[in-house]
């Protein structure tokens, strides 16, 4: 018993009284209320339910369906929820017809900077900025980034050009300062299956962009997601980031049939940056415009007025006028999959 569908004549007497019963078994609900249906996810472990418990919930006022979810990841199945979830932040919807592109440095270095690219990358016709306050570093004597300072120059490009900001966290006693600065929260690859974090994030009430992990299935991604939305936070989106195989001639291996494999198994918005995936600016291009043939919601792209200079990543960033290049040549792409840029 892991989806309980109302029917339109539920009431919301009739809900409480569900909800009260499923709480009384320790178990916590997700409320769904769609214009003719009212779908009840419910969250715990259901294989506790005795059959006569779940028929008096069958029985109850308004139940027109109980269903069992058969997957391990409920909340994020396909099964609970069949249209693909749409993320509106600051009026930027992801999920839906038009692709956003997430654009900007790896990691913040300084105003002057940022300010710059993120003018450019607004003009080229990206919807949101990212870049990196806090680093996740292989090497401990690498550049970690600004931190608050971070913050503040991205909350200040924002003012500057509308775009709403990306950032990552990689430390749950960091997600109040984070929370007060970011529009969307980045989990990184590195931190995929850090699940004290998820459940941090969770109870946050920021949309929350989740990368792939660096050898990770996609059931233990999804898993991953569940952890975050079993605290309450429904807003998360999937990100394809590449992931480690014996290839070496790329930096990952950009796993793009994960984006219509996603599509049949959650309902959860899929981003795919390419950037990561590839690690070479001239691939790039060509990777972005085989994502969103595949079906990608959205496409994060780093970028940097002199990557020859960046702190981070500067090998797979595109330089302002190779970036506003893509675009151009990404918009009959997105046109030709009935999808706009």
């Amino acid at each position: 018993m892991d989806i309980i569908v109302l029917s339109h004549e539920a009431t919301e007497e009739d809900i409480r009284h569900i909800i009260k019963r499923l709480e009384s078994w320790n178990l916590r609900i997700n409320l769904s209320q769609g214009t003719e249906r009212t779908i009840i996810g419910v969250i715990g472990d259901t294989s506790k339910v005795t059959e006569e418990e779940e028929d008096s919930i069958k029985a109850a006022p308004g139940v027109e369906n109980v269903f069992r979810i058969l997957k391990p990841y409920k909340l994020a199945s396909r099964e609970f929820r069949k249209e693909t979830t749409e993320i509106d932040v600051r009026g930027v919807i992801i999920g839906g017809k038009k692709v956003p592109v997430m654009a900007g440095p790896c990691a913040v270095e300084n105003m002057t900077v940022l300010a710059s690219i993120a003018d450019k990358v607004k003009a080229a016709g990206a919807s949101f900025l990212r870049g990196g306050a806090y680093k996740p570093r292989t090497s401990p004597y690498s550049f970690q980034g600004l931190g608050e300072e971070g913050l503040k120059h991205l909350a200040q490009a924002r003012d500057r050009t509308g775009l709403p900001i990306v950032t990552e966290i990689m430390d749950p006693r960091d997600l109040e300062v984070i929370s007060e600065y970011a529009d969307i929260i980045q989990i990184g690859a590195r931190n995929m299956q850090n699940f004290r974090l998820l459940l941090e994030v969770g109870t946050s009430d920021k949309p929350v962009l989740l990368k792939r992990g660096l050898s990770s299935t996609i059931k233990e991604w999804l898993m991953s997601a569940e952890y975050i939305m079993s605290r309450g936070n429904q807003n998360v989106m999937l990100c394809e980031r590449g992931i480690r195989t014996f290839e070496t001639a790329t930096r990952n291996t950009l796993d793009l049939s994960a984006v219509p494999v996603l599509k049949q198994l959650t309902h959860l918005p899929v981003v795919v940056d390419p950037s990561h995936g590839v690690g070479k600016r001239d691939l790039v291009a060509p990777m972005a415009k085989a994502a969103i043939a595949a079906g990608a919601d959205a496409l994060m792209i780093e970028v940097h007025t002199n990557p020859e200079e960046a702190m981070s990543d500067g090998d797979q960033s595109l330089k302002p006028e190779q970036f506003e290049k893509m675009m151009r040549e990404l918009r009959p792409v997105a046109e030709a999959v009935g999808r706009e840029l």
